[in-house]
């Protein structure tokens, strides 16, 4: 069997100006990238066609370490719908470095449904995630800069204060937490620092919800950088940064133009993680996707609880958008993991277990039901799945009234996801105007935090620590209570608690620290012990990958 780089180098690839022509694309909205990539210019935004195509976001069940493929499920949707004689775009995020040489793989989909050029995708790209990391150490430069230069530009900065971080896009542990300026006077004022993930930086937040070069300049400067001595609030614009910081982003800005493996168009942009930031791709690629196809599938980071919830109260909201379907993604395997199956085990046909970790599913189902839709369960179908245990998983969706679909995209591409594709396109027809948001940016921001935590999660109660309280007060002084809430919580349990699987209830959400990501727009509610720098595996992926003297890359995954 193949794998799927394999695949991805196998296929016969179209020129990138061939896909531009399928969305009616001319020659002057296209910057090209070789043959094979382009971006595409914001000018091609039609808020009337906006309105009227089709948004269906593909989320998941709580992910297991087998993994679930959602990206796989997205594009193999998007090539079913082209089957179908529909004008479907599939928008996804970018790929980071750091799962690519960690554990996690890259993020190009897999076997017969992949985006393409699967290695440019995720490697460097078109040097998006790069402009993020230098316009993020910009202000970390200037930061420093403004604290060395006591005479005529000292803007006061207390150095305790400081939250921003340096980022760099690898899994580097090394780096997070680290004292900078050592070495004399001429080298800086010496103080603890550190590196997030490129992903993880508020600039990747911030460039996934604007909405125009404008709006990406004004966020920019609304980064909260830290306090003066005599506890005045300093911001990005303070500093004179943004006008630089945009300079930088002037072409990641545009979002990116591929193709999927049956040559159908995709849009690739962002790539913020959902259990730390909002975990979707662009505002401004989907809009481009919506301007030039009838349907767009999307997905959001991890399941329901972070991706999703994110998905339709932050990027939804902020963005104006309307969606029309949702769609479950899960796995026999992962059903049975939350039904209390060891991993090594997942492969041997259980159908008791799998009926015990039905219960996840049902939160999953019920959580789209609060945004109101009735979610389409997508059975991503692999080969230990024994017959007993998918008509186990039907059935149980038959009980709840879910419409359900097993889905062979992986080995099929688009053929294996004709069904899927048409029970979309019926709730896409039936639903012009389900959605509703958990919040209104009026609300408190404990009543939001509370919402999501009671509502989405399952908690019984959230217990803030001392700090967490003082620090929603100080966020409320600065006249900043009307923002978004964006919870950093584990993606391996519904609960706080990476340990607890299935549906956990009656549990108490402890949120730690609160900090302020006042140019994307939000507050974090920090939850349990979540990396933002996270670190590589005992044998991490890149030692598997290699390049021959012909230029041909192996091992990605």
């Amino acid at each position: 069997m193949k794998t799927d780089i394999e695949i991805s180098q196998s296929a016969d690839i179209k020129r990138i100006v061939d896909i531009a022509n399928i969305l009616k694309l001319k020659e002057d909205d296209l910057e090209l990238f070789g043959k094979y990539k382009a971006k595409i210019a914001l000018n091609v935004i039609d808020e009337k066609k906006i309105k009227r195509n089709k948004l269906v976001l593909v989320t998941a069940i709580t992910p297991t370490p087998a993994g679930e493929g959602k990206t796989t499920m997205s594009i193999g949707l998007t090539q079913g719908l082209n089957k179908l004689g529909k004008k479907a775009t599939v928008v996804l995020r970018e790929p980071s470095l750091g799962p690519v040489f960690g554990i996690k793989g890259g993020a190009a989909g897999g076997g017969n449904s992949q985006v393409i050029p699967m290695e440019d995708i995720n490697l460097h790209f078109t040097g998006d995630l790069s402009a993020v990391e230098k316009a993020n150490n910009l202000l970390s430069a200037l930061i420093d800069n403004n604290i060395q230069n006591n005479k005529t530009h000292n803007l006061n900065i207390d150095p305790r204060t400081i939250m921003w971080k340096r980022v760099t896009d690898m899994n580097d542990r090394s780096l997070r937490s680290i004292v900078s300026g050592l070495g004399g006077v001429k080298h800086g004022v010496p103080r603890e620092a550190g590196f997030n993930i490129t992903a993880a930086s508020e600039v990747m937040a911030i460039l996934c919800l604007s909405e125009n070069l404008k709006d990406l300049k004004t966020r920019l400067g609304n980064i909260f950088v830290g306090y003066t001595y005599d506890n005045k609030p300093i911001f990005a614009r303070d500093l004179n940064a943004h006008g630089a910081m945009t300079a930088l982003m002037k072409d990641a800005i545009r979002p990116n133009l591929v193709q999927t493996l049956e040559g159908n168009p995709a849009i690739i942009h962002g790539g913020p993680f959902a259990n730390i930031a909002q975990g979707t791709n662009s505002i401004i690629a989907t809009k481009v996707g919506l301007s030039l196809s009838d349907f767009v599938i999307t997905e959001a980071g991890f399941a329901t609880d972070l991706g999703a919830e994110k998905f339709f109260n932050i990027k939804c909201q902020s963005g104006g958008l309307m969606p029309r379907a949702t769609v479950v993604v899960a796995t026999i395997r992962a059903l049975k993991y939350h039904g209390g199956i060891q991993l090594k085990n997942l492969k041997i046909p259980n159908v008791e277990a799998l009926k015990k970790g039905l219960e996840n599913l049902d939160k999953h189902i019920e959580n789209m039901q609060f945004f109101g839709f009735d979610p389409i369960v997508a059975i991503n179908k692999f080969t230990s799945d024994s017959k007993e245990e998918i008509d186990a998983v039907i059935q149980h969706c038959n009980e709840l009234g879910a419409k359900s679909s097993v889905v062979d995209a992986w080995e099929k591409g688009g053929e294996g996801a004709i069904e899927l594709a048409e029970l979309v396109v019926e709730a896409a027809k039936t639903c012009p105007s389900c959605f509703n948001t958990l919040y209104k940016p009026e609300f408190e921001l404990e009543e939001k935090i509370d919402l999501i935590a009671k509502k989405i999660y399952g908690a019984e109660h959230v217990e803030y620590t001392v700090s967490a309280k003082n620090q929603l007060d100080q966020i409320k002084s600065l006249g900043l209570g009307n923002l978004a809430v964006c919870m950093s919580k584990t993606q391996k349990s519904l609960s706080g608690d990476p340990h607890k699987r299935g549906r956990p209830r009656d549990f108490t959400l402890k949120i730690r620290e609160i900090e302020l990501a006042s140019g994307a727009g939000f507050i974090i509610p920090m939850t349990g012990n979540i990396m933002r720098m996270p670190g590589l595996p005992q044998r991490p992926a890149a030692e598997n990958i290699d390049i021959d003297n012909e230029g041909v890359i192996k091992g990605l995954f």
